[in-house]
């Protein structure tokens, strides 16, 4: 089913160390049923390491665990925020380890469940050490999206920073407004600066294991389909209108959640339905597949399971975990 992976950096004979489960994954890969199966196995808490799962509003396009399955374990970060608030991830860092720290006075396990590598990689490693951007450079660079269009502005990005053109898909309007802005007011790459020791590094005291979830990608593909199926069945289109409703700017996260801008678009009478749908699984199944590259060479450290998670998996995963577990109380 998987294969065991090198150890990360962390001393994991000190006895200060606690330990902090990570099950991480792309889109539809099954993260969310691991962690409470391995929260119920092993006394743990799920952490919500997902970008858009913190909005309350969007249950249903981000497939949050259900109150039934919430029920069975302690979630929290779930549906925690307003779609009107933004969550960077120095926010959610600071929110996590609040959790985490819950966790362990309660003498519960910490698991964290999620696919933002961006979070993963601020809890692991700390923060970019960005300058903050002036107001006017950060007003302007979204002004100039908005009148060139994402497009257009990526193609001026790229020619100007090649590295993060690369990276960044044209659709993808925040992250290409934060590397331009991130340029003008430094003079640098985001890249560049991502690359830069994080600050504070690893959360102190904390001890990682991290489990990949990275099953064939035609698996996840078909996977994908399915379930954005399920979650039209489930009210999605209901949700959206429940968002739109609100009035939203669009350029706030929670609007770009895979699916609100497809069905916006239906709502608003542009597309049928099944264009819609059609569009938001081609979306997603693009960012599956960037989440699948950036988890093999970044997150995959202790154990990976190359194939769609079932519960049957389950025994075997927890006994891949308790020896880091009992090391820590050696």
């Amino acid at each position: 089913m998987g294969r065991s992976a090198r150890r990360s950096g962390l001393n994991r004979t000190e006895p200060s160390q606690r330990p902090v489960i990570i099950v991480a994954g792309p889109t539809a890969s099954g993260k969310s049923a691991l962690a409470l199966d391995l929260a119920r196995a092993l006394g743990g808490w799920v952490i919500n390491a997902d970008s858009m799962q913190v909005y309350r509003e969007l249950r249903i396009l981000t497939a949050r665990p259900s109150p039934e399955e919430e029920a069975l374990a302690p979630h929290r970060l779930y549906g925690v925020l307003p779609a009107a608030e933004a969550c960077s991830a120095a926010r959610w860092r600071e929110m996590a380890l609040a959790e985490i720290a819950q966790a362990h006075a309660a003498a519960r396990l910490p698991v964290l469940c999620g696919g933002t590598g961006l979070y993963l990689r601020a809890l692991i490693e700390g923060l970019s050490p960005i300058p903050d951007v002036p107001a006017a450079i950060r007003d302007r660079t979204r002004r100039r999206m908005a009148e060139i269009g994402s497009q257009a502005f990526h193609a001026e990005l790229a020619a100007r920073d090649p590295a993060m053109g690369g990276r960044l898909h044209p659709g993808d309007t925040q992250r290409l407004i934060r590397a331009a802005e991130v340029l003008a007011a430094t003079g640098r790459s985001l890249a560049d600066w991502q690359d830069e020791p994080g600050q504070g590094g690893a959360a102190e005291g904390l001890a990682f294991y991290t489990i990949a979830l990275l099953p064939p990608r035609a698996a996840l593909r078909e996977r994908i389909q399915t379930r954005f199926a399920a979650m039209l069945e489930a009210g999605a289109l209901e949700e959206v209108r429940a968002l739109a409703a609100l009035g939203l700017p669009r350029d706030i996260p929670a609007m770009k959640a895979h699916g609100v801008p497809e069905l916006m678009r239906h709502l608003k009478g542009e597309i049928p339905l099944e264009e819609a749908a059609r569009r938001a699984v081609l979306v997603t199944g693009q960012y599956a597949k960037r989440q699948f590259t950036w988890l093999r060479h970044q997150i995959a450290k202790d154990y990976v399971v190359e194939q769609q998670y079932s519960r049957s998996l389950a025994p075997e995963i927890v006994n891949k975990i308790r020896p880091f577990l009992l090391t820590l109380h050696e």
